[in-house]
């Protein structure tokens, strides 16, 4: 078990540093790989057979299948290796990051057009007490 980082406890937030980086290593590969398009063609065709080709953990193959962006940055994937598989989809990453955040398109457009999230609530835990 690694040790806490102060950054651990930020709400909402998954920082990637070199645990999440080796935790993710053949799950950003596997993304990577989509960047041929014979590879994307392989993969639209059977998913699940081309993912079988990777050294992932069942947890992260599952979540590629279901989409579960969230799941798969909390599994190691970085989100501009992510970013992959939404392309692959025909998603824009403002789509995709739309998702993530449960809000439709147009209401995350806006928000980051004027200025992003507000940072209240988006402190560490601890300050929470």
């Amino acid at each position: 078990m690694s040790k806490p980082r102060p950054y651990d406890d930020v709400p909402g937030t998954t920082v990637f540093d070199e645990r999440m980086s080796r935790k993710g290593y053949h799950l950003n590969q596997f993304c990577m790989s989509l960047m041929k398009p014979e590879n994307r063609a392989r993969f639209k065709a059977d998913q699940r057979a081309y993912l079988a080709e990777w050294a992932m953990t069942d947890e992260q193959k599952q979540a590629v299948i279901d989409r579960d962006y969230n799941g798969l940055l909390s599994l190691g994937g970085n989100i501009y290796f992510l970013a992959k598989i939404f392309a692959c989809d025909g998603l824009s990453f403002q789509y995709a990051a739309s998702t993530m955040t449960g809000m439709s398109e147009e209401d995350y457009l806006s928000m980051m057009l004027s200025g992003g999230r507000s940072p209240e609530g988006n402190r560490s835990k601890s300050e929470w007490k």
